[in-house]
């Protein structure tokens, strides 16, 4: 593999050496507001450098790290079933050469495929998810591969007791029921994230977080954006709740829509939560 001429800061060696490969997954077909999460890969790698790779809350940087940027796979338009096969073959890729994948969406759908390659290493995998939607729909117009189904997809391939959710605050009351039995679901907050961590420090984890997570006063920049979320300050902490895990096996973040925000605040946000959260994850 052979880096991109422009890359995420700090993700500038080699593949070789590198403990974990960035990729971006530019997909936002089954967007049901609106579309653009496709832009979002590369407008963070242009952003990113005007962000620094070192972290004041942290005390780390990327430099200190072995970190690769592939770049973008090129997904079909409107193919979802083939841009999944492509983004969980370039995960397998990732995962057979002892690398640790990190990915940029594109809409939600795209997590689903990082999630059934490393299910197939890891028997025991977990999913710690925060977004504004529940995403546990069965369907979503006639339709069971969605970014409004994508949660209930990754359930269909870990089984219960494997899916944790956090901060949701928009859903079907059927998805909500129905999360009763078969994920661990809060509402609204992230109050039980510490002891969801304690019981999974060990295990193999894997991240998602859509970023309308946040308050569209914080983030603006995202096709689906619902009011009542959290600031970056709670990402924070968030993150530093993940940072005690000690085997994440793959991350994303996703559904970043950078023209929906002109003045650049969104991608700043979400630069600067994909670097914490390597710098915390990522060991």
């Amino acid at each position: 593999m052979e880096a991109q001429l422009t890359c995420f800061i700090g993700f500038e060696n080699e593949f070789e050496e590198s403990k974990a490969v960035l990729f971006g997954a530019p997909f936002d077909g089954t967007t049901s507001f609106k579309p653009g999460a496709r832009f979002a890969p590369n407008a963070m790698r242009e952003d990113s450098w005007a962000i620094e790779s070192y972290s004041p809350y942290l005390d780390k940087d990327l430099n200190d790290l072995k970190l690769f940027d592939y770049g973008n796979l090129e997904l079909p338009f409107g193919d979802k079933k083939n841009a999944l096969r492509m983004i969980q073959e370039m995960t397998q890729s990732i995962i057979d050469a002892g690398k640790i994948p990190i990915m940029i969406g594109g809409e939600h759908l795209v997590s689903l495929a990082p999630v059934k390659a490393l299910s197939k290493k890891y028997e025991d995998l977990n999913v710690i998810h925060f977004d504004a939607h529940t995403d546990l729909r069965e369907d979503y117009l006639g339709e069971a591969l969605s970014h409004a189904t994508v949660i209930r997809r990754i359930y269909d391939q870990l089984g219960d007791g494997k899916v944790n959710q956090f901060c949701i605050r928009s859903g079907l009351k059927e998805e909500f029921e129905w999360a009763k039995k078969h994920t661990h679901l809060e509402k609204f907050t992230y109050n039980t994230l510490e002891s969801c961590v304690r019981r999974l420090k060990d295990k193999p984890v894997y991240i998602t977080i859509d970023l309308d997570v946040f308050d569209p006063s914080v983030f603006p920049g995202t096709g689906t954006p619902e009011p009542g979320g959290i600031n970056f300050h709670h990402m924070l902490e968030i993150i530093s709740f993940l940072g005690r895990l000690e085997n994440v096996v793959g991350l994303d973040i996703v559904e970043l829509s950078p023209k929906y925000d002109a003045s650049g605040v969104s991608t700043a946000v979400a630069c600067k939560t994909l670097r914490e959260l390597v710098l915390a994850t990522i060991k």
